[in-house]
């Protein structure tokens, strides 16, 4: 199993050469990224991420933040690096969304550990529950925060399930949301199996 390799700063462009390379590259993510992610009910997203997904947003920082001192962008590889599976896992931006801001209080402080009930399922085996927040904790005593960071650890056997041909689906079991994407379409099951190589 080759595990994706973690970015280094060989791997980036100089802002210069990323300001040339900016609209092709953000291309190739955009068609890269629709077979990533998946809707879960009228309110949940999760936007798997991948080697070339956080390339781009490491890009994306450091021009935003005009960033080209070596400190600075090793402090940016090391954000988001963990965000890049490991060839056991599946990882994901876990995206709770609700337009007016009224609403999404109300809903987020009623949603408190959602971020612990997603799961993904290979077909034939026991669903895999999210491992939420490793970098720092997204919740407080009120609310659970819009926006979480979730991975996916597989075991061997369902790895090679899945490998072989066999159905995912994705859902949130939550007293206060409760949806389920079953099976996940071909072309989404066939990206998030290629994280598995």
């Amino acid at each position: 199993m080759n595990a994706m390799k973690h970015l280094t700063r060989d791997d980036l462009y100089s802002l210069e050469k990323y300001a040339q390379q900016r609209i092709q590259m953000r291309a190739q993510v955009l068609e890269h990224k629709k077979n990533r992610h998946v809707e879960i009910g009228p309110h949940a997203t999760l936007y798997f991420e991948d080697r070339l997904t956080m390339h781009y947003q490491i890009q994306e920082m450091l021009r935003v933040e005009r960033v080209y001192e070596a400190e600075g962008i090793q402090d940016e590889l090391n954000a988001y690096n963990p965000m890049i599976p490991d060839g056991t896992n599946l990882k994901a931006t876990f995206m709770l969304e609700y337009p007016d801001e009224t609403e999404r209080r109300v809903a987020l402080a009623g949603l408190k550990g959602v971020e612990h009930r997603v799961w993904i399922k290979v077909q034939g085996h026991a669903p895999v529950w999210a491992i939420a927040d490793e970098d720092l904790e997204r919740e407080n005593d009120e609310k659970t925060s819009s926006v979480h960071f979730l991975r996916f650890e597989f075991t061997a056997p369902m790895i090679a399930a899945a490998q072989q041909g066999g159905a995912l689906s994705v859902g949130i079991d939550h007293a206060a949301y409760q949806h389920t994407v079953e099976p996940l379409p071909v072309a989404v099951r066939a990206a998030l199996v290629a994280d598995f190589d």
